[in-house]
């Protein structure tokens, strides 16, 4: 028995799915919740979930992913939704990056 499992991995893809669609279809509701404060608190945003849905073996190219996720083009989704960042948001974005490199 692996000791260093992750008891994720043991979580069913039907409900891991599940949780997934969820999720993104909250971060679509909340769209007042900004990428780069998602990126400066948690490390990842709604572009962050397309890469990783095309890291997963989603055929679609990289605006395909972003589309899936935002439920709309970006290009549409940022003009409607996406606030210009501040430098403090940046700031706040490139320290919680440096977090990640860690893991």
């Amino acid at each position: 028995m692996d000791t260093n499992a992750d008891p994720l991995d043991a979580l069913p893809d039907e409900q891991a799915a599940a949780a997934f669609r969820r999720l993104v279809r909250h971060l679509r509701h909340r769209h007042d919740a900004q990428n780069i404060d998602l990126m400066g608190l948690a490390g990842f945003c709604r572009n962050c979930l397309a890469d990783w849905i095309r890291d997963a073996g989603y055929d679609g190219d990289k605006a395909a992913a972003r589309e899936l996720i935002h439920g709309m083009p970006a290009d549409e989704w940022k003009a409607t939704r996406q606030s210009p960042a501040t430098q403090e948001q940046l700031d706040r974005m490139e320290a919680s990056l440096q977090r990640n490199a860690a893991e």
